[in-house]
């Protein structure tokens, strides 16, 4: 359903199309009101307006200059001009800010509702076109090498995909004509500069394109080939064998991958060092089999060009030193941290944890490996909001200052979860503090500057924040608008001039900030139920 916001200075005209027209008839579910331009404003950064209809003559900011915002700000908003005025000039100017269209008051019901419910016809038929089938198809067509490295990088890095949802993600990618029950590995590696390529095709990522299209064509007739570029600038490919392809010949990957690093050296001048893995179980072997191709390379192979190399299964027998991959895995514990995403972080300490505690042995480097890690994330958080950690933890901060002060799994388990709760307390506590500090210098300026033609852009750039941000904001904290309570400071200061001065009401409206005094008047009716004149005689002695 749609949503859509009335502006005009005068409340009563704002009220009655508000109050009185029946908008769920055409399909508007919520409608917003504002008596200022700049109000207005306020409530498009809290809501997200699908039209706006706007007097032209308001004072502060005309509608004209309010539309001439909107379509900088939320240029998909549709905006109608509603105005006593029928000078051709406005209407004119109103074209020119891309306007819908636009109506004289008084204005008929009937007219009315079939304006908005044709702008909100074409508005519909505009995001229809944005989420057609065919344009989404055809961007994910044009980014789907991209999209398809960015999934193999988590899998390599280990993240963990629900095994439907990443099913259903790469059917979406079209990586899905094959079951993936199984798959081998091969990591290349450019071990120097390709002559054959020149000029700007000398990149880097011309190399790797090159490479990945000679293995397409070398390995495509028989594998599903599925590529990216991890961190160590290696091209690592998953391939699994086609259904249609004649029965395995384990041999004829390894001859194939010999081919395509002859073919790298003749047809592009250049040196790949090359390794293939044996058969694992897709997709939760993808990690561990690339972490051991990458360890292999750091250890078997080194620095030494043109190199081929097939891992072997041994190297997964268990050793003494097991490693924590569910320590490191994405996202980091510190981005996990930096989000303020405290259940992610609890569930990845029970998962570090549940590991562990489920091995064999649990050696004390284990314990260091974990403990290190946790304390330099919750270190690099602190540091980062310009907080010490001393502050936050407290006794556990004096703890943390020995040379290993956690001896067991079990105390390290408590740890962790004791200080994660210490770390999010006093960070909520300091967002608390901060949003407590802002509304109060947000109240300050505007009881200091009731007199002026307050903004919410005039506030928002003196707390040197994004105007966006302070109206959300201090709507949550003090559930009101901006605008609510710089119209409840100036009506405050208009009782106190109308009791206390000889001002005459005009003289006090244009000291509010009123360019016109039926504005004023309006406004103070509405708060007081009374008009300035008739508050003033009221309280004479």
């Amino acid at each position: 359903m749609a949503q859509l916001l009335i502006v005009d200075d005068e409340a009563h005209v704002v009220d009655r199309l508000a109050g009185t027209v029946d908008w769920k008839s055409i399909g508007i579910d919520q409608v917003y009101k504002a008596y200022s331009g700049y109000e207005a404003l306020e409530q498009l950064h809290q809501f997200s307006i699908d039209i706006v209809i706007t007097d032209i003559r308001m004072p502060g900011m005309s509608g004209l200059q309010l539309i001439a915002e909107i379509n900088r700000q939320w240029p998909k908003t549709k905006s109608i001009l509603l105005s006593g005025y029928s000078e051709f000039n406005y209407a004119k100017q109103a074209m020119q800010f891309q306007t819908e269209d636009y109506l004289l008051k008084p204005v008929k019901t009937a007219d009315l509702l079939a304006t908005v419910s044709r702008v909100l016809r074409k508005l519909e038929r505009e995001w229809e076109e944005v989420i057609s089938v065919q344009r989404i198809s055809y961007t994910l067509k044009e980014h789907m090498p991209l999209l398809r490295a960015n999934l193999l990088h988590e899998l390599l890095q280990g993240k963990l995909w629900n095994r439907t949802v990443l099913r259903e993600k790469m059917a979406r990618l079209e990586l899905g004509k094959e079951p993936w029950q199984s798959f081998s590995l091969m990591t290349v590696r450019m071990d120097d500069h390709l002559e054959g390529l020149s000029g700007a095709e000398e990149d880097l990522s011309w190399k790797e394109f090159a490479v990945a299209n000679m293995a397409e064509e070398l390995f495509g007739g028989r594998y599903a080939l599925w590529h990216a570029k991890d961190s160590h600038d290696y091209l690592i490919f998953l391939l699994t064998l086609k259904q249609d392809a004649e029965g395995e010949d384990p041999g004829w990957l390894e001859r194939t991958a010999s081919v395509l690093q002859s073919a790298a050296h003749v047809y592009l001048k250049g040196k790949v060092s090359i390794m293939v893995s044996g058969t694992g179980a897709f997709p939760e072997d993808v990690p561990g089999i690339y972490n051991r191709s990458i360890t292999a390379y750091r250890n078997r192979i080194g620095d030494e060009p043109e190199q081929f190399m097939r891992l072997e299964d041994e190297e997964s027998e268990t050793t003494a030193v097991q490693t924590l991959a569910c320590l490191y895995e994405p996202p980091a514990l510190i981005h996990l941290l930096e989000a303020a995403r405290w259940e992610a972080v609890e569930e990845r300490y029970k998962r570090i944890f549940e590991g562990v505690e489920s091995g064999e042995t649990t050696s004390e480097e284990q314990l260091l490996e974990i403990y290190l890690t946790i304390a330099s994330a919750y270190a690099f958080i602190a540091h980062k909001n310009g907080r010490l950690l001393a502050d936050t933890l407290g006794a556990d901060y004096s703890r943390m200052t020995s040379a290993l002060p956690i001896r067991t799994m079990h105390h390290l388990r408590e740890w962790a979860f004791r200080t994660l709760k210490l770390l999010r307390e006093d960070m909520a506590k300091e967002t608390k503090d901060n949003r407590h500090s802002l509304i109060e210098r947000i109240r300050r300026f505007i009881d200091e500057n009731a007199t002026r033609d307050l903004s919410l852009q005039l506030v928002a750039d003196q707390v040197k924040l994004h105007p966006v941000y302070v109206s959300k904001v201090y709507k949550l904290e003090t559930g009101e608008n901006i605008s609510d309570y710089i119209q409840r400071v100036k009506m405050e200061e208009a009782q106190s001039l109308l009791k206390h001065s000889d001002e005459k009401v005009y003289e006090i409206a244009a000291r509010l900030g009123y360019q016109r005094p039926h504005s004023f008047i309006s406004a103070f009716k509405k708060t007081f139920g009374m008009t300035p004149q008739e508050y003033r005689d009221g309280h004479l002695s």
